[in-house]
């Protein structure tokens, strides 16, 4: 029997795999719907995290997919939907204590639950995380007018520093503990997430005051916004991503390339603001074009991953 006709016999009796059932069959079917809501809702995010290995993807968008819907409860779909206030914090209230029993059960009835579970069960964070990311979340069914730092800065870390510690988690699965590191590696994960969300924050600055009651950084006004207070607040923002680009290079591989063109787009986003008149700033969004966008992940791959 020749070698080709023994590779047909082979390949006509080797059984096809079965088809996944049961806690397999859900687990995919949870993965592939967090999949589904960052392709819907995220364009920078989503197109950094088609860079990653696909562990870190799913990782990526388990994480992502559980903070949007979280996001959606407070002032999206069920605002618009009508639902109260009241009504809102109780689906929040919900949203969080299933999370926290999925930690412990491992399942959860809600799809996006059951992933964001697994990823936390699989890369080893928790409630520790959680909690102070529930607690901004609810911050802001209410008006806001921060008047101190300090309200910003424990704002911003339950709302964003801590989705850059769970992604960072997902990062380092496999790795060997290791102190220094992940301490310096932690401080640029808080950065970056601190970055994104000034980011934000600095291109709503008209819509959340104005819409949502919402003035997130102490002693502005959008009404007097200033170009010293708008150079004040880049001029943090760029330190954060300076802090973070310094660790980028460090981290693993399947990770590197898809965090540095998130930096990419936000450092772009920054120096876009910058360029923007003060009092233009507070009366339109200031976005980065597609084509842009494409260039600076270009670059990104061919450096390798560098910022």
């Amino acid at each position: 029997m020749s070698t080709r006709t023994t590779q047909r016999t082979t390949q006509r009796t080797t059984a096809p795999p079965a088809p996944s059932t049961g806690l397999a069959l859900y687990d995919r079917t949870a993965a592939e719907g967090s999949a589904r809501v960052i392709r819907a809702y995220s364009t920078s995010f989503g197109l950094a995290s088609r860079l990653c290995s696909p562990a870190v993807r799913e990782h990526l968008a388990e994480v992502y997919a559980l903070v949007r819907i979280a996001d959606e409860l407070v002032d999206g779909p069920a605002e618009e939907a009508g639902l109260p206030c009241e009504r809102r914090r109780e689906l929040l209230d919900a949203l969080e204590a299933d999370t926290e029993a999925a930690f412990e059960s491992g399942y959860s009835a809600n799809l996006v639950v059951h992933a964001f579970a697994r990823a936390a069960r699989r890369s080893g964070f928790g409630q520790e995380l959680t909690r102070p990311f529930f607690a901004s979340m609810r911050r802001d069914l209410e008006p806001i007018a921060f008047t101190e730092e300090r309200e910003l800065d424990e704002y911003v870390y339950g709302s964003a520093e801590v989705v850059g510690l769970m992604c960072l988690r997902g990062f380092a699965i496999g790795l060997a503990p290791d102190a220094e590191r992940d301490a310096r590696w932690e401080r640029g994960a808080r950065a970056l997430g601190s970055a994104f969300q000034r980011v934000n924050f600095l291109r709503d600055l008209g819509e959340d005051a104005s819409l949502r009651g919402r003035r997130y950084f102490p002693g502005v006004d959008p009404v007097s916004f200033s170009e010293a207070q708008q150079l004040r607040l880049l001029d943090g923002i760029d330190a954060e991503l300076d802090e973070a680009a310094a660790v980028i290079p460090e981290l693993p591989r399947g990770c590197r390339v898809a965090v540095a063109a998130a930096h990419g787009l936000f450092g772009e986003l920054s120096a876009r603001l910058r360029r923007t008149p003060a009092a233009e700033l507070v009366t339109r969004r200031v976005r980065v074009p597609a084509p842009r966008k494409l260039a600076i992940v270009a670059r990104v791959i061919a450096r390798g991953g560098r910022p």
